[in-house]
């Protein structure tokens, strides 16, 4: 079912009413005079980690993603909980998010060289970047001078994203953040790093309706080899499939694995849907020069969502 016309009016607006104040702050040269060398620090750092933990990019990038989506980008999923409050980190959709570590070792370097001038959020944006850039990736310039949030709660991951979301949840899901259809359809490109959990898509291969056991949309042999990862009453805590057949390389295969019957969740299935967002499916899936260009610019949109933060953390896991 189609979001209604007036709703999503409804919600640009909102969103342009609680964004513009910060997205015209932002800057691609915000630190060149106060900490002109953050960016190959944070770099150095995210290559180091790279070398030895291949899941540090798609953690990088899933944590950025679900920062942004969240209060928007203001660094609240790098809080830790306290004695009053469980944080971001630890609401259900972001329990297998990992790879802090990696921030926080950034976060020290340059609180030595730059003190209290460069913030937590705009250090997982720029790590972010660089996650997808390493992994041979697109590159784009990161507007810069994001604020750091103090307030981070658990119960606010509701907002995220399922990956059982129909086309209609996703779209009314982006738009209350300021996104299209065309950057859901880029964005989603980002699945082409990584890992996922059976619970993500168990829906699809166990009672997926009333006549199928399993989803049809999905090729029978690849839906065999899920089910025999990840059968009915899976008990490997750790169980799951990778996102696309090249899984540590940012690249376009998890477009032609879509078109073939091969993604993962029913979020994925769903692009396929109206025909803008499977036009788009087919164009990423036969260009990646076209994706990578798309997928820049949706970043750089997505990263660019006010998140209201009041300072500049020393700690990215404390509040000052």
């Amino acid at each position: 079912m189609a979001v209604p016309r007036s709703c999503l009016i409804a919600l640009v607006f909102a969103f342009a009413l609680f964004s513009s104040s910060t997205v015209n702050a932002l800057s691609s040269n915000y630190y060149d005079n106060t900490c002109p060398k953050a960016e190959s620090i944070i770099t150095k750092v995210v290559k180091k980690a790279m070398l030895n933990d291949k899941t540090v990019p798609a953690a990088l990038l899933r944590m950025h993603f679900h920062d942004c989506f969240v209060r928007g980008c203001d660094g609240s999923v790098l809080l830790d909980s306290t004695r009053n409050n469980i944080a971001e980190k630890d609401g259900p959709p972001n329990i297998a998010l990992h790879a802090f570590y990696v921030i926080d070792a950034v976060k020290k370097q340059i609180e030595d060289l730059c003190p209290g001038v460069v913030s937590c959020a705009d250090i997982l944006a720029l790590a972010a970047r660089d996650a997808v850039t390493l992994s041979g990736g697109p590159t784009w310039d990161v507007p810069k001078g994001r604020k750091d949030g103090r307030i981070s709660k658990a119960t606010e991951t509701r907002q995220l994203p399922s990956p059982t979301f129909n086309i209609s949840q996703l779209q009314q899901n982006f738009v209350q953040r300021g996104l299209s259809l065309d950057d859901l359809v880029a964005l989603s490109g980002g699945h082409t790093l990584g890992f996922s959990h059976c619970s993500s898509f168990q829906n699809r291969i166990h009672k997926f309706d009333n006549n199928h056991d399993i989803d049809p949309t999905l090729q029978t042999s690849f839906a065999a080899r899920l089910q025999n990862v990840c059968p009915m009453h899976n008990k490997v805590r750790n169980a799951g499939a990778t996102m696309d057949s090249t899984t540590t390389l940012f690249d376009n295969a998890y477009y032609k694995l879509l078109l073939n019957g091969k993604s993962l969740f029913s979020s994925d299935e769903s692009l396929l849907a109206t025909t803008r967002t499977k036009r788009l499916v087919s164009r990423y899936a036969g260009s990646q020069d076209e994706f990578f260009k798309a997928f820049a610019n949706s970043m750089i949109k997505m990263s660019s969502i006010n998140g209201n933060g009041p300072e500049v953390r020393l700690d990215c896991r404390f509040t000052r």
